[in-house]
């Protein structure tokens, strides 16, 4: 998984895999799923981030194999 934030339009693209985005799907004003050709969520795009997402921290928990981090 992937984030990337872009300063330029305040926004967040959440890659979670490496698959390529085939469909989109506006669900709420602003959020964007995409979706690959086997129909699996491949992304989450978010417009007007820094008023949505606390973009100064982030927290994982309860993933195998990694160790809890907050940033």
């Amino acid at each position: 998984m992937k984030l990337h934030y872009y300063a330029d339009t305040d926004s967040l693209y959440i890659d979670l895999t490496d698959e390529t985005s085939v469909e989109s799907r506006e669900v709420a004003a602003g959020v964007v799923l995409d979706f690959g050709a086997r129909g699996n969520l491949v992304g989450i795009d978010i417009d007007n981030a820094r008023s949505r997402v606390d973009l100064g921290r982030l927290t994982l928990r309860h993933l195998p194999g990694i160790i809890e981090t907050a940033a």
